[in-house]
Formats: structure tokens, sequence, C-alpha cells
């Protein structure tokens, strides 16, 4: 049902954009200053993934305007919370009124699902900095990127590192019902099974707070590893509940859950030695790489989840327009021969959006803090 009412409001939206747009296909505006959206989470509850990427996109962006191009970039922000019905209204304002002429983002896959068409209707680029969910590079969409790999290969890279580590003789898996969190617990599930270990698997409603019905399945269960889809804010209460009931097994998650409030959330005790794997590759804190150093001086902390991705996100667009793309349509043709070596990776869309590379680090909670084991095939668990 929620669902079917994202989808109708989304319809509606659609055709709103169609008419607000005026079947103009440039992104609107004075080509010397383009507008370029940014869509995520930036003040809800999982705000804490989304504001490094936020912030990574607005340092390049600065950067850019600072050697005094011919033609600026503006960077506007649309505040989604993360929700699927709040992002169809922005768009709707972003391209119709605020006449954006690219997006990066949106941030979470449920909301780029959303959205999806209607970015394709009005002929707008988009690259996400840390959308992941499979099935958004089956859409048939022409103007949709990303940079970040996803949890079709996100999933059974962390699954087959538990496996490797753990040699488990029972796994469980759970997830919340959002589009990012389903779509990783099936990519757990589909690789646990493929492997032969025996899997469980239960699902919450993401408003809940009290999980104990999931929580006494798995004690019952008693699994050796236990994978959770979501984000970090339902996972943090999801373990804290776990270890208070005295399930010990090992507890891995994924991206959505990478942020120092999944321990917060737990508690440093509950969440230590929780494993966390992503298409992302954080610089230790205190790095004294070229980004990292800039993006510290900028923000006065070090880089976090996607911050490298959100500047290479913004990066490939600011090079689009560097060639003298400055309407929306020519810019989605540069992003098909976009080639250069990023902060975070290579940086190269296939012809379905998809990155070239899809590599995903493994990191383990450790004294309390987010460790950086390495790429997954390669990384070792401690303890």
């Amino acid at each position: 049902m929620r669902f079917g009412r994202v989808f109708a409001v989304a319809a509606a939206a659609s055709l709103a954009l169609a008419g607000c747009a005026g079947g103009s296909t440039s992104g609107g505006g004075d080509s010397s200053t383009l507008k370029i959206g940014f869509m995520g989470d930036l003040t809800g509850e999982n705000s804490g993934i989304v504001i490094p990427p936020r912030n990574g996109a607005k340092l390049a962006i600065d950067e850019y305007n600072k050697t005094n191009p011919a033609t600026k970039l503006e960077l506007k922000e649309y505040d989604s919370q993360g929700k699927p019905e709040q992002a169809t209204s922005l768009i709707a304002t972003a391209v119709g009124q605020d006449k954006i002429t690219a997006l990066i983002g949106p941030a979470f896959s449920g909301e780029s699902k959303a959205i999806g068409g209607q970015l394709e209707q009005n002929k707008i680029p988009s690259v996400s900095p840390s959308a992941t969910n499979a099935g958004l590079a089956a859409n048939g969409w022409k103007y949709w990127h990303r940079v970040v790999a996803s949890d079709a290969s996100q999933g059974p890279a962390i699954a087959n590192f538990l496996i490797t580590a753990k040699s488990p003789k029972k796994a469980y898996v759970i997830s919340d019902d959002q589009e990012y969190s389903v779509g990783l617990a099936d990519n757990f599930e589909k690789t646990l099974k493929e492997k032969n270990v025996p899997t469980e698997r239960d699902k919450f409603a993401k408003d809940a707070s009290d999980y104990s019905s999931t929580v006494q399945k798995v004690k019952a269960a008693n699994p050796d590893i236990i994978l959770f889809g979501g984000y970090y804010a339902q996972g943090g209460r999801l373990l804290k509940q776990l270890r208070d009931s005295q399930v010990t097994a090992v507890f891995a998650t994924g991206d959505g859950s990478l942020d120092a409030q999944l321990v917060s959330g737990a508690g440093a005790a509950a969440a230590e030695k929780a494993v966390v794997g992503c298409p992302c590759n954080i610089p230790d804190a205190g790095s004294t790489d070229e980004f990292s150093t800039k993006y510290k001086a900028a923000y006065n902390v070090d880089p976090a989840i996607y911050s490298s991705e959100g500047y290479d996100a913004a990066t490939a667009i600011i090079n689009a327009v560097k060639a003298g793309n400055t309407t929306a349509e020519k810019i989605n043709e540069a992003l098909k021969t976009i080639d250069f070596k990023g902060v975070s990776k290579q940086v190269k869309f296939k012809e379905n959006g998809e990155p070239s590379t899809d590599a995903i680090n493994v990191y383990q909670v450790t004294g309390g803090v987010l460790k950086n084991l390495g790429v997954s095939t390669e990384a070792k668990l401690n303890g």
C-alpha cells in the first residue's frame, strides 16, 4: 500500500513536471550559471551517511567555481529525509521551478526508484554517490548513473567474506521493509543458499522500535552469523536488542550502516566486532592524502562514508561542463564518455549507468571505532 501511494504521487508529479518544463530539454536557466541539485536525507534519522557525500559534492563544485570558469555551477540542496514520497514532491520543485540541469543523487535507493521516471521524462541526468539497489540499473533509464557498486556485488561480497571467515553452519538474514534494505537482504540470502548455508529470514517495519519478535526468532534459530539489510538507525537498535537477549552470533551489515551511529545506537559493547561492508573506501582518520586534507580544511572533520563518492559524482558532471556541455542532454551525452581517476576509484560508466568497478571493502568495529580491513577478497576478520 505504501509503495502504491508513492507511485501514484510519482505519476502525478511526472505529468506536472512535463508541464513545468514546457518541453524544454536544456535543464533551463542562464548558461553562465547552471543549477545542479543534490537530493538526499540531510536532516532525517539516517542523514549521517548523506551529509558526507553532500559535503564532497559541494567541495568539488566550490573548487571548480574558484577557477572562474565561463560556466559556473550553483548547488541546490533538496532534503528528502530519505522518504520516497518527499522526493517526488521535491523533484517537481527542482525541475519545474529551480530548473536544475543535473542531479547528484538521490542518495538512497527508495527515493531513486520513486523519481527515476520523472528525471528520465524530463531528460535530467543524475549521478548517485550512494544508491545501491541492484534493480535500479534494470529500468532502462538513459539519464541515470551511479559511482558505487550495487547490492548485487555488495551482498555476495559480504556473505562470502563471512562464509570464508567463519564457516557458518547456519545463518539468519534480517531486514526492515525499505527498498534498499530488502534488496540487500535478498542478495545476502541468495548467496548463502547458493553456498549451501542453511538460512532463515525475517523482516520488520522500518518505523518499529521494538524488534523482540525478530530477536526471539533469531535466538531460537541459534545461527552462527546474522546479516542485516538496512540503515544504521534501525541496525543499531537491532544489534542492541540482540545482544541484550544474549544472541552472540557475528553481526554483519552493509553500507547503510557504515556510520559511528551504528556503534552509539547499539552501545559500544554490543557493537564490538560487528562487520560492515561497503562499495566505498574511506580514508583512515587523520590521513594526509590530498582529498582528506582538503575535506578536513573545508569541514573540520575527516572524510566519512561516501565523501569521496560525492566528490567524484560532482566531478563527473563538472568534467562534462568543462568540455563545453551546458544543457542537460549534452551533459548526459558527455557522461557516456567520462573516464577519469577519481578520489574513490576510476570513474567510468557502463551503458546502463553502472560504474565500471565493483570492489567492496570490509570494516569492523574495533575498540568502538570502525576500522577498514581492506577489500573483501583479501580482508581478515578480527575475532
